[in-house]
């Protein structure tokens, strides 16, 4: 059954022939205010297993999600920020838990406006914004290279590059949305400096792992198993979703150690995966 113009409907989760595929993140290296008063900045997780894909089909406006991600009337209304014809029938289909801080939100934007032809990052990080109040930077080629104002949509600094790493994790706890009025995060300047001269994967391990203890200090949760697993088996750090539930152990590539994915799961970790970069 189509939906009225603008007001989602779901549907099953199922792949969507010839969809546009949009990798979300898992969680944050780095996030926090630059400054006691200054904005708040992240430097992305890129995630390409998990993904949101989107496909346009000709006729009356409709989306038909797999989860309640775009609120009801919202829709006409992102396409019209886009700049592109309030029209069609769209399809959105997510990989990744909503609240889990895998970038659910931004991904199915991002996905919709190429979907509805629209590409250009610039105009697609301001559609996104208005629409969710803060985003991720998965609208650019290259998200893990960016320093991020999340509420303000724009991009603060180029950075090096990652250094290929494996990641193991899933997602520990309940769902936490991100609200975009909340600026409970503790101040970064230091791990932002460092960042931009890490000179390898141990560096930039060492200082997402600090964000995420200082995340973790402030904000909870308390029992949060995330540091003691990676110690554990021999990670060169970690890494979380600063406002959400993924949590990611950062390997050198090939030194996951055998059965710790069973170790995750006996931790309490749910839809564990494993991927490099």
């Amino acid at each position: 059954m189509a939906a009225e113009p603008g007001n989602p409907q779901t549907l099953p989760t199922q792949r969507i022939s010839g969809a546009v595929r949009v990798a979300g993140h898992f969680g944050e290296l780095l996030q926090g205010r630059l400054g006691p008063e200054g904005p708040v900045a992240l430097v992305t997780l890129p995630c390409p297993p998990l993904a949101a894909e989107a496909a346009r089909r000709p006729g009356p406006l409709a989306l038909h999600q797999t989860a309640p991600v775009m609120p009801p009337g919202q829709f006409g209304g992102f396409l019209r920020a886009l700049g592109a014809p309030a029209e069609g029938s769209f399809r959105l289909r997510l990989e990744m838990p909503l609240g889990g801080g895998a970038g659910a939100s931004t991904a199915a934007r991002v996905a919709l406006a190429h979907a509805a032809g629209v590409t250009d990052p610039a105009i697609v990080a301001r559609a996104c914004l208005a629409s969710e109040g803060a985003s991720d930077p998965l609208m650019f080629p290259a998200p893990g290279r960016l320093l991020w104002a999340s509420r303000e949509a724009r991009v603060l600094a180029e950075l090096p590059p990652l250094p290929e790493m494996e990641i193991l994790g899933g997602f520990f706890g309940p769902p936490r949305r991100t609200d975009p009025s909340d600026g409970n995060f503790a101040v970064i300047d230091d791990l932002v400096s460092d960042w931009q001269s890490a000179p390898d994967l141990t560096g930039f391990a060492a200082l997402a792992s600090a964000s995420a203890r200082r995340c973790l200090e402030r904000r909870g949760p308390a029992d949060d198993p995330t540091s003691g697993l990676a110690a554990a088996l021999g990670a060169a750090g970690f890494a979380i979703a600063h406002t959400g539930s993924a949590r990611a152990l950062i390997f050198a590539p090939g030194n996951v150690p055998r059965g710790a994915e069973e170790r995750l799961a006996a931790a309490g970790f749910r839809q564990i995966l494993r991927y490099r970069l």
